[in-house]
């Protein structure tokens, strides 16, 4: 299905804009302390794009607290926590593994992941991820539910639109999975005391 967007440029430059989106509401909303937040972005080496998109995603989003010198770091759509891997990759290399050994090998060529990767991927969706409060507060919300064993690509059916209003839909939902526990614990309580 979304085979294409992993080559297709203008998907790289619609995560890279919806990123500095995301970044620029963080820095906007500023630090816990009242600080002002300044750029602190640190280097990524990212691995599923392409040469000439690659200095794009070089960096990942993120800030320092003039006062209390914390560090937040935006949410992002490119990258899936502190995994190697683009975001995208993941999630359609996940896709089409799908448990399947035979798919194993094509999935394999095509994005150059490796088999042991891949089970380990298949197994954080089936075990880890379900366990997130992403999914423990937003996964019952799915009807019909939706299976572990599925996962990500029952999930990724259940947005709507064209491959890529699915896929950027999915990755900004895992929006918050993309930034440490801490800074989402801050922004919850942040969240309910307002």
């Amino acid at each position: 299905m979304c085979h294409a967007l992993e080559q297709d440029p203008r998907f790289f430059t619609l995560l890279l804009q919806i990123d500095r989106e995301l970044a620029a509401l963080t820095q906007a909303g500023g630090c816990a302390c009242s600080g002002r937040l300044h750029c602190a972005d640190y280097p990524r080496k990212p691995r599923g794009v392409a040469a000439e998109w690659r200095a794009g995603f070089e960096r990942r989003f993120s800030f320092c607290c003039s006062v209390c010198r914390k560090r937040t770091t935006a949410e992002s759509v490119r990258f899936l926590g502190r995994r190697v891997y683009l975001a995208l990759v993941v999630v359609l290399s996940s896709s089409r593994h799908a448990g399947s050994n035979s798919g194993a090998a094509a999935v394999r060529c095509a994005v150059a992941v490796p088999l042991r990767t891949l089970e380990r991927w298949r197994s954080w969706w089936q075990e880890a991820f379900i366990a997130t409060p992403l999914w423990r507060g937003a996964g019952g919300s799915f009807m019909p539910p939706l299976d572990a064993v599925g996962l990500p690509a029952n999930l990724l059916e259940r947005f709507v639109g064209d491959a890529v209003a699915r896929l950027s839909g999915l990755l900004r939902w895992l929006g918050p999975l993309t930034v440490r526990a801490a800074d989402l614990a801050a922004e919850l309580t942040a969240e309910h005391a307002a």
